[in-house]
């Protein structure tokens, strides 16, 4: 201990940077295992609710490396889960966020700002991180199922692929707009 907090009093920037993107990293992992665990089970129940029907937004219809499919940034073809997997992701990140943004304001960036402001900029935060997600999921899925003709291999490098892509762009987007507006002074009113 007494490496780090002389490190603290020499370095105090780059302490905190490493303090809070290790916290970031720990909460985000942590959170986003609890919504691949929701996602064992969500896409089963929704299914059951409504059925197997596609639905995808705005459905543009796309060729890539002699692929086609339906470009969407919102909805999954069936392939890929239709409405049911779509509702069952929309709920994870719901469930995964309330859990995510408490302890992110509260023990990462230690934030006392306003807090309507830094729900709002937080949610709209997580919605472009879904959509792009989405979209990038859209387009790679059907293109690993049409490349790699082997299931077991096709399962696992999509899962690799999926994870470090979408999760690489929702730490990136989302550690951004938290070290924003969780900053001492973010949302207040000037006086």
């Amino acid at each position: 201990m007494g490496f780090w907090k002389s490190f603290q009093e020499k370095h105090p920037g780059a302490a905190q940077w490493i303090r809070e993107g290790g916290l970031f990293l720990v909460f985000s992992y942590v959170v986003t295992g609890i919504k691949a665990l929701l996602l064992i089970f969500l896409p089963g129940m929704y299914r059951g609710m409504v059925g197997d029907a596609e639905w995808m937004w705005p459905g543009i219809g796309v060729s890539l490396f002699g692929v086609d499919f339906s470009l969407a940034i919102v909805g999954n073809d069936l392939a890929s889960g239709g409405l049911a997997f779509t509702l069952a992701n929309l709920t994870a990140i719901f469930f995964g966020e309330c859990i995510n943004f408490p302890l992110q304001r509260n023990v990462t960036f230690r934030s006392h700002g306003p807090l309507s402001p830094q729900i709002v900029a937080h949610f709209l935060a997580t919605v472009a991180v879904f959509l792009v997600m989405n979209l990038f999921t859209c387009v790679w899925n059907p293109v690993a199922l049409a490349l790699i003709s082997n299931a077991a291999l096709r399962n696992t490098v999509q899962s690799i692929v999926t994870t470090v892509v979408t999760g690489g762009v929702a730490m990136v987007i989302i550690f951004a707009v938290d070290k924003t507006i969780f900053a001492p002074g973010w949302g207040e009113k000037k006086a």
